[in-house]
């Protein structure tokens, strides 16, 4: 369904369990991601549980509205000026997109909920819960990032698949440069199927065709965000950090920066896991990250 948030309309789809639910769980998806790309199996074992579960697609993403207006952002830029300290321009923010988020539970008339995000989704819980912390009954980071300067140092194979991105491409070559990328990002032990992996590209396409500059947008609100980092210190949320040893794309030490920043925060290193939660993964993946998420939700959350 579409709901009007923070001026927006914002894709969401809410998975409820029989007799109600103990609490409800927003799940914030990452950079270019949709709502259907959380794994059926985490979003299935969160309801079993008795979790109502919001998925939404971020602004810029999937049936969300896509703001072409604005253009195509200057990285290069905005990446320099972030790395000496300034404060560059960037079409919107992280916090704006944390907004949407916050208006997305008031459409919802959810007061309070557990907020986890994957990769630019953790970053966008950890605005959610500087913003609004009464809002928010936990926090729960998954291979997320601080925004310190000098951590994101991305394995030299994961950027050679990243780069020469085709935009605006022939359906073909956009479906190569994906399926490259996310093999370089994967599990080394646990990696999903080629197979799994073509269908997820395929069922993206058919329901939200790559939107390459919408993702570059993205990607400047990530890089302008970087007085995150000292706003950390200030959380006052129960809080999760996951993150697997073996991602090479936002290294285990962004994870273990991030845990260090907020008080109280416990870090849960998830072996042979990748940068590969979403848009599909092992179904072993998925076991150990709920291996994680499902006991920290019962005690933080029934603690909080």
């Amino acid at each position: 369904m579409l709901i009007e948030a923070n001026g927006l309309q914002i894709a969401v789809e809410r998975d409820e369990p029989p007799g109600g639910a103990r609490g409800q769980v927003l799940l914030v998806m990452g950079l270019g991601g949709q709502l259907i790309h959380w794994p059926a199996a985490l979003v299935r074992a969160l309801v079993d549980e008795g979790w109502g579960v919001i998925r939404m697609d971020n602004r810029d993403a999937g049936l969300s509205t896509h703001l072409s207006a604005l253009g195509r952002p200057r990285l290069g830029r905005i990446a320099a000026l972030a790395w000496l300290g300034l404060r560059p321009h960037a079409p919107y923010t992280l916090r704006d997109m944390a907004q949407d988020a916050l208006g997305v539970l008031d459409a919802l008339g959810v007061a309070r909920a557990h907020v986890v995000g994957v990769s630019m989704g953790a970053m966008i819980a950890q605005r959610v819960a500087l913003a609004a912390p009464q809002r928010v009954q936990t926090l729960v980071s998954i291979m997320g990032s601080s925004g310190a300067r000098g951590l994101l140092r991305p394995k030299a194979s994961v950027v050679r698949a990243a780069a020469g991105k085709p935009i605006g491409g022939a359906e073909e070559a956009q479906a190569q440069y994906y399926m490259r990328f996310l093999q370089a990002v994967a599990s080394p032990v646990f990696p999903p199927s080629e197979a799994d992996l073509r269908a997820a590209l395929m069922e993206s396409a058919r329901r939200s065709r790559p939107d390459d500059l919408a993702t570059l947008r993205q990607s400047a609100a990530i890089l302008a965000d970087g007085a995150r980092a000292r706003e950390l210190a200030r959380m006052n949320v129960p809080t999760l950090v996951m993150h697997g040893r073996a991602d090479p794309w936002v290294p285990l030490a962004c994870g273990v920066d991030t845990a260090r920043r907020i008080p109280g925060a416990r870090l849960a290193v998830i072996e042979d896991m990748g940068h590969d939660l979403v848009p599909v993964a092992h179904p072993e993946i998925v076991r150990r990250v709920l291996a994680e998420l499902l006991p920290f939700l019962r005690t933080a959350g029934a603690a909080a």
